[in-house]
């Protein structure tokens, strides 16, 4: 690789971490051709980008983007998924091929502009997808307001059957 495809290469992956919520790192070695292809596209899937870094360009372009604390996580042969919305579905998929995978090793990663662990990585995998997170809370909310409008439309219930059985009445004496 000469200097200027090593800049194009760091420029493109200081980009990609601008752009990025999270960033997973993981061990890669031991993988097959065939598992590393299917890791790609289940994480790809997922709805993030993976990408196999030097360690020395990445820390370039880390501390080009302003993540320069991943450097303590660059070590040994790395692939990143670099999560540009939701890291959930990302940290699930890698997760999962971890376990289908021994060879594969997650490191850890960056989210939200901290470091973490390969155990907050587990944790983030155990999580729901962000659109059922979202429906929960929604339901949680609509619950009080739900109550509260049946309460309130009780007694109005109550008089239109009071009124309906008078109607009743009033008819039948006729």
């Amino acid at each position: 690789m000469n200097r200027k495809e090593k800049e194009a290469r760091v420029a493109k992956l200081a980009e990609l971490a601008r752009g990025s919520a999270a960033m997973l790192l993981a061990d890669y070695r031991g993988l097959s051709v065939v598992e590393a292809q299917e890791l790609r596209n289940g994480i790809r899937e997922a709805g993030a980008s993976y990408e196999v870094v030097k360690n020395r360009l990445m820390i370039l372009a880390a501390e080009e983007a302003g993540s320069g604390q991943i450097k303590e996580l660059l070590e040994g042969p790395t692939a990143i998924a670099f999560c540009p919305e939701d890291a959930v579905g990302p940290a699930k998929s890698l997760v999962r091929y971890a376990k289908d995978f021994k060879p594969l090793e997650i490191k850890g990663g960056i989210l939200e502009g901290k470091i973490v662990d390969a155990e907050k990585i587990k944790f983030l995998a155990s999580l729901p997808a962000k659109e059922v997170l979202q429906a929960q809370l929604l339901g949680a909310m609509m619950g009080p307001v739900r109550g509260l409008a049946t309460v309130c439309a009780g007694p109005i219930r109550g008089l239109v059957t009071v009124l309906t059985r008078i109607q009743e009445q009033k008819e039948e004496a006729a």
